[in-house]
């Protein structure tokens, strides 16, 4: 999925497979079997880039993720003034993505994309430093047209790995 943003800023998120793609799967909750390496194309408004790849989310997670976002376009999800607690954001089994919706207006939704751990650009991360998790994000201001056209993208993208 690929959102972009009304400053300029962009990000991509795409599934490239399962992290363990030999094993079948031993039920609907196996999760060797369902982690997915992510891979992470940002670019902030300023110009700055960076990617990562990562075994991130589950399949599951990787539809949860899908689910918030419509609830978001749809207005059902409640904008929240940063900083939050971990419990007020979407967040997932391994801490490198967070999701939180930063404002709602007539036809759009700024939505802030949590970049943590081996989401997070190493210049954002200075050497000793103590950072907190989900403090580093990038905000993307779209219309609710182009988030949900994201989503369906997303849909597409993760269809290609469903839960084993």
């Amino acid at each position: 999925m690929r959102l972009t943003s009304t400053d300029g800023a962009e990000i991509e998120l795409r599934p490239l497979g399962y992290q363990y793609p030999s094993i079948e799967g031993d039920g609907p909750r196996d999760w060797d079997a369902n982690w997915l390496y992510i891979r992470g194309d940002v670019r902030l408004a300023d110009g700055r880039r960076w990617h990562f790849e990562d075994a991130c989310l589950t399949t599951w997670e990787a539809a949860e993720l899908a689910g918030w976002l419509r609830s978001a376009a749809a207005g059902e999800v409640r904008a929240i003034p940063f900083p939050a607690d971990e419990e007020q954001l979407l967040v997932f089994t391994e801490p490198n993505l967070g999701f939180s919706l930063a404002a709602t207006a007539e036809g759009c939704r700024s939505v802030r994309v949590h970049f943590s751990l081996e989401a997070r650009p190493r210049w954002a991360t200075p050497p000793g430093d103590d950072v907190d998790l989900y403090d580093f994000f990038v905000t993307v201001t779209t219309t609710v047209p182009e988030l949900l056209r994201a989503v369906e993208e997303w849909d597409c993208d993760r269809a290609l790995f469903p839960p084993r």
